[in-house]
């Protein structure tokens, strides 16, 4: 595997993660509603001199309405990464222009983590990072395996500071 470029010489990556995948519960569920709503109407158009252009043109409606709800969240999805290595905090996030964030993990300052109830049950949760600088802290949401995630966040910013004299 070739190096990435954007690496310093002595940098290696860590951990490397995406979203948990109860973020794209939601869209699947409605592609499956938008899936049947177009089976319903296509079933309930009558025979005619116009059911081939109905019938198509709800297709189109279907294809465009599955292809907003399922694939540009599933592409959001597929697209956003956080990044650890043994030296920054890599975000990046975009389907058509990409975003991109780095925290040295000299500059932070605390991390920690929220998880809800069902949070728990998926074993995700919130990942709060707090920076010194202009932006502050930083909420990165959907983490897997937050606490372990957190834990070693913890331990390479804790490696990354200066030894007190």
């Amino acid at each position: 595997m070739p190096r990435d470029a954007t690496y310093a010489d002595d940098e290696r990556s860590v951990l490397l993660l995406r979203p948990h995948w109860k973020v794209l519960v939601g869209p699947v569920l409605g592609a499956l509603l938008v899936v049947a709503a177009a089976l319903v109407v296509l079933v309930v158009i009558p025979a005619g001199k116009y059911a081939a252009v109905a019938r198509l043109a709800t297709a189109a409606v279907g294809l465009l309405a599955l292809m907003l709800w399922l694939m540009v969240p599933l592409l959001r999805w597929r697209t956003t990464t956080y990044e650890l290595t043994n030296r920054r905090l890599r975000m990046r996030s975009g389907i058509i222009t990409r975003q991109g964030r780095d925290i040295p993990l000299a500059r932070i300052n605390d991390v920690s983590f929220q998880k809800g109830p069902l949070d728990r049950l998926l074993g995700c949760g919130r990942l709060l990072v707090e920076s010194a600088g202009e932006h502050g802290q930083i909420t990165l949401t959907e983490i897997p395996h937050v606490e372990a995630v957190h834990q070693t966040l913890f331990r390479l910013v804790e490696e990354e500071q200066p030894p007190n004299p």
